[in-house]
């Protein structure tokens, strides 16, 4: 048997997958809408469900659209260029949980909560879904267009922190054009299309094995090449990177990505009083991905086809309509390039190879989506009304485990103590997890609105809005038969929402305060998981396997489908969260061309999905605790793991903002925030899907009082932020003589960002006697010896380990104790701190022709922002640091033509 393997960074104990986020970010034209992304941004909300900027909450922050991160280049919103090689996927919500981990959320005051508009996570800086009608284009009988190139080389980047030697050449070239011309009487079509290409190297740190490390010690003749061929997996060069971790390598890998987009609108004014708009988009990304070790990545191709009708009634001066019939589809394939190998864990010392448990995916969701809005104004009253029906097809097939998942972890035998990249190179892994079986489904539902608001002037000084949203979701059905869900369909979602804008004056201001119940979803990821339950798949869990046989020859027709199994069980009573949303705030003129915003904004989250690991081995009278008897002391004996998700966590954020504005001040345009904020979970917050790797994102130290043992500060929370936007207009071109001509019309923007970095946790590394406490999860946390440590900002690679010094932690002693003392999300990563800076200028060329120049450096002063240190304990580079989120400074230039 020949396994290759590759090389993968954890992103917990599931692998997140590789794509490149700034290929969506990066190079998108100046003051254009960017086309919306192929990837899911988040589960069950489509590209046409995030807003215009016009629609998003008030804000005026670096994160103004954080889950498409469209609406502004990642210089505006003031974010350095993320580092590549800290991986993720965009697929099950996980681009919003990378940015809100990487920079944090944004306390977002809304103005008002419009009924046609969901908010769920709006508090935090996540735009509202739109309404899905299509919007109509421009008017008039002009033909208008625009070109755009925008070009980034490494040729005038600069290197990250880690990185070992020059900068590999690299390029991204984002270029397109758009164009709008009238075709015939009453009608109007647009064209679009841009394409995204990125070539060159990419630069991170793995942890690989010594050079000592690098050969077998098993002498047995059928494990040794096995060993030897998971070792060959690894780059043959040796860490250069000692300084900062004994096994750290820097190296670099090449990685390509295309992305596709076109688009076409048209629109036909049937009558004077009806419009009809047909719209369809299509984008597509190809990703062959870096390899820092063979197979680490899996490669990607996502395609999303968007389509729109919508017809326009305008039924009197006072009355309107907008009605649509869209389909969306989005299709996904994510596949491992070393094939159907196992994914390998090697505790924390080495970088674990191989792609994660759920590759491959080759997943497809057809939305049908129907709705109507109407709109009417009476005397002072403004009301809207309708509904929005979508049916979802989600079909696909999805693995977890099915490649199988080895774990080597450290333990100590016969007195002798044993690393897990010992009991690798002895060919003795501590556990399998082996799904073995089926996992295509067929699923189905309906998520619903309808929707009834007013907005009401009592007085010309005081603006009243109401609002009340109806949002029924019906339990998902599997056309295949193979997966009968228990929960019902959720019925009773009614969600008030309420407002108020008062004028108290010229120099007073304007007082708002809204309020809001807002729902969010069961995403279809997370009940997508019953594909991983008997009788279709069985997943089984076998200690201490034989690596060169690690099945022991079993095949998914030798197994009982009533043997024992593990088990993911949705309960019976999951329901859609919901949040309490408060806002408050107070705007005043401070001078004629200068205002200032004061405010408060907070919510209160619950039933948000979250899922609890059951059936642990426990103490047992007359049993050891060893790791081989852990299936032996499970208190079920028909099931291994068994994880339960339910509605189990509650959320809760506050948060103070103010912020000073000047419009225009001759010349200067300038928006500065600071916010103070605190957010609290109970295990899960409101991106959690309770799949993969968020399942295991706040797992309890032992299966009781677990809510108790989890509830901490969020992965997200930030106490302090401050953003700076700024630009500066030059001397006009007419103005200023000489000076003029030279520097006139030239704007001078930068970004200032500085925020409090987010918490992490420190675990023990391992489950084993001795470690942990020989449950069969590992997810223990050792006891604390130095509460001095407790709150500690570990942001330094040069005093990371003498801030968090092994000697201030001790590992669980078992029997006795069950769990360590340390709590969750106790320390916290180095601040964030970065500016971006550009210059532009727009030449007039004649009537609407122009010709617009930028050049624009993201981490101007090329600042680092660091990753969370090692945090397992039982890593030879406990407390070290090793990676950046960000990339070195990096330049581009786009230049853009319009008419």
């Amino acid at each position: 048997m020949e396994w290759r393997v590759g090389l993968s960074r954890g992103r917990s104990w599931l692998v997140a997958v590789s794509l490149s986020m700034h290929a969506f970010v990066f190079g998108q034209a100046p003051q254009t809408r960017p086309p919306a992304p192929a990837v899911e941004t988040e589960p069950g909300k489509d590209v046409d469900d995030q807003p215009e900027s016009a629609a998003a909450p008030r804000q005026a922050d670096a994160q103004r659209t954080q889950i498409n991160l469209l609406g502004q280049t990642d210089s505006q919103r003031g974010e350095s260029r993320r580092n590549e090689n800290v991986q993720f996927n965009l697929v099950d919500n996980n681009a919003l949980k990378e940015l809100n981990v990487r920079l944090g959320t944004t306390a977002t005051l809304v103005d008002e909560f419009k009924v046609d508009q969901g908010y769920f996570g709006a508090e935090f800086g996540a735009p509202p879904t739109r309404p899905i009608h299509a919007t109509a284009l421009p008017g008039g009988r002009a033909f208008h267009g625009s070109l755009f190139e925008t070009h980034q080389n490494s040729v005038t980047s600069a290197r990250a922190f880690f990185q070992v030697g020059d900068v590999k050449p690299a390029r991204e070239n984002n270029y397109g054009a758009r164009v709008l011309f009238p075709l015939w009487e009453g009608a109007r079509l647009s064209l679009n299309g841009s394409q995204i290409k990125l070539r060159g190297q990419v630069n991170g740190n793995v942890l690989v094995p010594l050079e000592s490390e690098r050969t077998a010690l098993t002498t047995d003749p059928v494990v040794r090449p096995i060993v030897e061929d998971i070792l060959s997996a690894y780059p043959a060069e040796a860490p250069n990177r000692t300084d900062i971790a004994a096994r750290a390598l820097n190296t670099n890998s090449p990685q390509s990505i295309n992305t596709d987009v076109g688009g076409a609108q048209l629109d036909q004014d049937v009558s004077d009083a009806d419009r009809l708009t047909f719209r369809y988009s299509f984008t597509g990304q190809n990703v062959d991905a870096f390899q820092f070790v063979q197979g680490q990545n899996p490669d990607t191709d996502t395609k999303n086809h968007s389509a729109r009708i919508t017809w326009n009634r305008v039924w009197s001066a006072t009355t309107t309509t907008d009605t649509t019939v869209g389909y969306d589809r989005l299709g996904s394939l994510l596949l491992p390039v070393s094939g159907n190998r196992p994914s390998i864990s090697v505790g924390s010392e080495i970088t674990g190879p191989a792609p994660p448990p759920p590759i491959p995916i080759d997943r497809a969701q057809n939305r049908f989506r129907y709705g109507s809005t109407l709109r009417h104004v009476r005397n002072r009253h403004t009301l809207t009304a309708g509904f929005a029906l979508t049916k979802l097809f989600y079909n696909g097939e999805e693995t977890d485990g099915h490649r199988g998942i080895l774990s080597f972890n450290r333990s100590v035998e016969n007195g002798v103590e044993y690393s897990a990249i010992d009991n690798l190179r002895r060919g003795k892994p501590f556990q399998l997890i082996q799904a073995l079986g089926t996992t295509y489904r067929g699923f189905r539902n309906w998520t619903n609105v309808f929707f009834v608001g007013d907005q009401w002037r009592p007085t010309p000084d005081l603006t009243l809005t109401f609002g009340l949203r109806y949002e029924p979701v019906s339990r998902p059905r599997d056309a295949t038969g193979r997966s009968n869900l228990q929960y019902h369909s959720d019925r009773n979602n009614f969600a008030p929402t309420f407002g108020l804008a008062y004028r108290l004056g010229d120099r007073l201001g304007v007082l708002r305060a809204s309020y809001g119940l807002h729902y969010g979803e069961i995403f279809p990821v997370t009940y997508g998981q019953d594909r991983l339950n008997a009788p279709y798949s069985l997943r089984i869990v076998i200690q201490q396997p034989n690596l060169a046989d690690p099945l022991g020859g079993l095949s998914f027709s030798d197994l009982d489908p009533t043997s024992r199994t593990s088990k993911i069980e949705l309960g019976p009573d999951m329901v859609v969260p919901y949040s309490h949303q408060y806002n408050l705030s107070w705007q005043f003129a401070l001078a004629r061309d200068w205002r200032v915003e004061a405010g408060y904004v907070g919510s209160r989250s619950h039933k948000l999905i979250q899922t609890y690991f059951l059936n642990r081995g426990l103490p047992v009278s007359g049993l050891p605790l060893t790791q081989a008897n852990v299936n032996d002391r499970r208190a079920d004996q028909a099931l291994f793991e068994h994880l339960f998700i339910h509605n189990g966590s509650h959320g809760y954020f506050d948060a103070g903002r103010v912020s000073l504005v000047a419009p225009n001040w001759r010349g200067l345009t300038l928006n500065t925030s600071y916010w103070f904020s605190k957010a609290i979970d109970t295990g899960s917050n409101y991106t959690n899907t309770a799949s993969g790797p968020d399942a295991r994102d706040a797992v309890s130290q032992t299966e009781f009082d677990s809510m108790r043992d989890i509830k901490a500060l969020s992965n997200f929370d930030q106490p302090h932020a401050f953003l700076t936007q700024a630009s500066y207009e030059l001397l006009e071109p007419s103005r200023g003589g000489a000076l003029g001509k030279l520097f006139g019309g030239w704007t001078l923007s930068t970004v200032f960002l500085l925020k409090t970095g987010t918490p992490f946790s420190v675990d023990s590394g391992a489950d084993g006697p001795g470690f942990g406490n020989v449950d069969g999860s590992r997810y223990d946390r050792p006891n604390v010896l130095d509460t001095s440590v407790l709150g500690r900002t570990i942001g330094d690679p040069d005093n990371s380990e003498r801030l968090l010094p092994r000697t201030a932690f001790a590992y669980i002693d078992a029997p006795a104790q069950l769990a360590g003392t340390l709590g969750r999300n106790t320390f916290r990563k180095g601040k964030i701190a970065n500016v971006n800076a550009s210059i532009a200028r727009t030449f007039a060329l004649g009537g609407e022709t122009r010709l617009s120049f930028r050049a624009e450096s993201i981490n101007f002063f090329n600042t680092p922002q660091f990753a969370e240190p090692t945090k397992s304990l039982t890593s030879p580079s406990f407390g070290q640091i090793n990676n950046t989120l960000n990339d070195g400074r990096a330049f581009r230039f786009t230049l853009r033509f319009d008419w």
